[in-house]
């Protein structure tokens, strides 16, 4: 998070002098693509070349001594990096802003949404989705999930969830499976940072009715918008223009706006068999 903080920070101080990425390339000696991933966070920060950065764009002394300080952090290598063998490029592109995200709010249509999940659902899903994985591999997306669940509570950003009734009936793996996911909702629903909402089945449609799942991931630095991550077969797909993420989130207000908020939630009943387990 503190490279993509940086690497924003240089562009917004670019624009705001009137340079041009052929002026930023220039005093660097390099090609306006190296510029491009500069200001994008894809690749490492050299203090070098942000220092020289800082002095064509006029930057007091105290800032350019602060901005220099953070190189280093910038590049320090992320919590999830041991993980990065199960995660896909887009993952790796958003999972730095859902790790210091101070709001993460969740839609889904089908499936209880992967952080509220719990291992043995979590598992079943992976296997439908990746049936070629192997155990390693498999228990170490596991892991990465119960790491993100984590930390998520432990810094006490706001989950704010909302889902259709119909997550409650699908059924992921055995009624044993699903009547501990059910407890694992009634108890993430009773703490503070958590909010549930079921759309009923009965509801009328809202703009997200039809949607594919949506994440939108709200970060505590006012240089830097919103987020929203689409879950798509194949993989995930990023967006942070402001342009396509403002409507999202005025849909997920509206969505979550006609919907009520359950607690208990109001979850069906298992199979008979068991209930007397």
């Amino acid at each position: 998070m503190d490279h993509l903080v940086l690497a924003t920070r240089l562009r917004l101080m670019r624009e705001t002098s009137g340079l041009t990425l052929h002026d930023a390339a220039r005093a660097l000696g390099s090609h306006t693509m190296t510029v491009r991933r500069i200001e994008a966070a894809e690749t490492a920060a050299d203090a070098d070349q942000v220092a020289t950065l800082l002095a064509l764009y006029g930057a007091s002394a105290e800032k350019t001594r602060r901005m220099l300080a953070g190189v280093a952090e910038a590049n320090r290598t992320g919590w999830w990096h041991p993980h990065r063998r199960v995660m896909s490029p887009e993952q790796q592109r958003w999972i730095g802003v859902e790790s210091a995200a101070s709001v993460v709010r969740l839609w889904h249509g089908a499936l209880v949404p992967d952080l509220l999940q719990t291992q043995d659902y979590a598992r079943v899903l992976y296997r439908v989705r990746s049936p070629g994985d192997d155990a390693e591999r498999e228990d170490q997306k596991l892991a990465l999930l119960a790491e993100r669940q984590t930390r998520l509570a432990d810094r006490g950003a706001r989950l704010w969830v909302l889902m259709s009734a119909a997550a409650l009936h699908t059924m992921v793996g055995s009624p044993e499976i699903m009547r501990s996911q059910h407890e694992h909702l009634r108890a993430a629903a009773e703490q503070r940072h958590c909010t549930i909402q079921v759309v009923p089945l009965t509801a009328a449609p809202h703009p997200l009715t039809a949607a594919p799942p949506l994440r939108l991931l709200r970060i505590p630095v006012p240089e830097i918008g919103d987020y929203a991550v689409w879950d798509l077969p194949g993989d995930d797909r990023v967006d942070d223009d402001p342009a396509v993420v403002a409507p999202l989130r005025q849909a997920m207000d509206v969505a979550a706006g006609a919907t009520p908020i359950h607690v208990p939630l109001p979850l069906p009943e298992l199979p008979p068999a068991v209930q007397r387990a």
